[in-house]
């Protein structure tokens, strides 16, 4: 599946805004809630993200097309690595271990800043990084020694 970059930039734009909320209210609430954001785009596809279908129907149409389109693979997996920060996240809040809390979401809101102000997306890269890796790997198990 091909999606237009800019949905998932704008999709970190507004996880921008949620993280920076979690992090000055502390709110595990609300990072649970961005944990079921990250889980419907990993598990059923962008085009199922809350953020994706905001942007599919309030901002989509008001632009021109895009220059290209992007492979889902790469933001999918990324969506799939802010889960894992925002359920860490929200395990830190929830039993206490506040600095776990801020910890994660601290890290999940620098990955969501980089795309959404810079267009770099740190989990596409490291979905990149991981399949260079494992081709690499696949290609020398089958040279003949």
């Amino acid at each position: 599946m091909q999606v237009d970059p800019r949905g998932p930039r704008f999709g970190a734009a507004v996880t921008t805004a949620v993280l920076i909320v979690v992090l000055v209210t502390g709110s595990w609430a609300l990072l649970a809630a961005q944990a079921v954001v990250f889980a419907l785009a990993t598990f059923l596809g962008l085009r199922f993200a809350p953020y994706g279908l905001a942007y599919k129907v309030l901002i989509r149409p008001r632009l021109a097309p895009p220059r290209e389109l992007e492979d889902a693979a790469a933001p999918r997996f990324a969506q799939g690595v802010g889960l894992v920060f925002a359920l860490v996240g929200t395990v830190g809040y929830v039993t206490g271990t506040t600095w776990l809390g801020i910890g994660a979401t601290a890290l999940a809101l620098a990955a969501a800043f980089l795309n959404a102000v810079f267009g770099f997306c740190l989990g596409c890269e490291m979905y990149l990084l991981i399949r260079r890796v494992t081709a690499k790997v696949r290609s020398e198990r089958e040279v003949p020694a």
